[in-house]
């Protein structure tokens, strides 16, 4: 069967600090697809940001360039598999650079946090109880 991916592109004020505070995050560039202007990160098998300086960015898009220190063009969520892998990321984010957006927010069968990379753009981290979403 095939696996549909997704390509989430961000424009970002410096490439290579964004690629510092993704690897320091745990995930892999991947050269084949990274320029001095660009950097493809590996998230899974099937999410890969995009990081574009806002020149590369501009290349796409004839609409202004959102800034994400000052308004919300996305909200950007990751699974994770369990509660303490939320926390894992998160506390790694922190400790990399970004900042925290809100309290964790716990459900009993839903557990996540949010944290802004250096850039501004809001990352969520979600975890949901597998039993919770099977009935």
């Amino acid at each position: 069967m095939y696996q549909q991916m997704i390509f989430v592109n961000l424009a970002v004020n410096d490439v290579d600090a964004s690629k510092k505070f993704f690897t320091e995050l745990g995930y892999t560039i991947n050269p084949q697809f990274s320029t001095d202007d660009c950097a493809c990160v590996v998230i899974s098998d099937t999410i890969v940001a995009m990081l574009l300086s806002k020149q590369r960015y501009a290349d796409f898009t004839k609409k202004e360039i959102a800034d994400p220190a000052r308004t919300s063009e996305v909200l950007l969520c990751l699974s994770a598999e369990s509660r303490e892998k939320v926390d894992e990321l998160c506390d790694k984010a922190l400790s990399a650079g970004g900042s925290g957006t809100r309290e964790a927010q716990d459900h009993g069968y839903m557990y996540g946090r949010a944290f802004d990379d250096p850039d501004g753009h809001t990352w969520e981290v979600m975890w949901m109880d597998p039993a919770a979403v099977q009935g």
